[in-house]
């Protein structure tokens, strides 16, 4: 395991500026140093290579995002707004791959503290409720289907049965055997 990033440890402020040129995407290394030293002239900058291996795992987040960004304009192009069992299931498993590519990569991080294990352990559980409110709307939905199907076929028996002169009894056995209703 590595140590960490001279980056990674500079003042969020000063991180936030970097990550905001390297979406911008118009600097070469050089000129971002060059912008850095003008933007913050009383802090220390970082190397040139610290940089470079940031801006690697930069673009690596950026590519991943934008890749799952596609996915999901393909996802709602293809099946509309409404999100069904199918786009639900393949957003939680972009949330636990996503936590499981932040975990990877904070483990690699020799300074492991309580609230970093916290923070991953979080992000766990988050990823696995996602999964498990994914089940959870699929069952209410699969339940809310029957109760209307039900509902409609009572009503149709109904007109049925006064139209053909069913009797009572007729009808409380087609409720109860056929449609299962009490």
């Amino acid at each position: 395991m590595g140590r960490k990033s001279t980056v990674d440890r500079l003042a969020p402020a000063i991180r936030e500026h970097i990550e905001r040129r390297l979406r911008e995407n118009r600097l070469t290394l050089d000129e971002l140093l060059d912008d850095l030293r003008a933007s913050f002239p009383d802090e220390a900058a970082p190397s040139r290579s610290a940089l470079g291996r940031y801006r690697q795992g930069f673009d690596e987040v950026m590519r991943t995002q934008k890749a799952m960004s596609s996915a999901a304009s393909a996802l709602v192009a293809e099946l509309g707004e409404n999100f069904d069992d199918k786009s639900g299931a393949l957003l939680a498993q972009a949330v636990t791959t996503l936590t499981t590519k932040a975990t990877f990569r904070k483990l690699e991080d020799e300074d492991v503290d309580i609230a970093d294990v916290l923070d991953l352990a979080r992000a766990a559980k988050a990823a696995q409720e996602t999964r498990s409110l994914s089940l959870k709307e699929r069952q209410a939905v699969a339940s809310e289907a029957r109760a209307r199907l039900l509902a409609e076929q009572q009503k149709a028996l109904g007109q049925v049965a006064k139209s053909a002169g069913l009797s009572d009894a007729t009808v409380d056995i087609i409720y109860s055997k056929i449609l299962g209703i009490e």
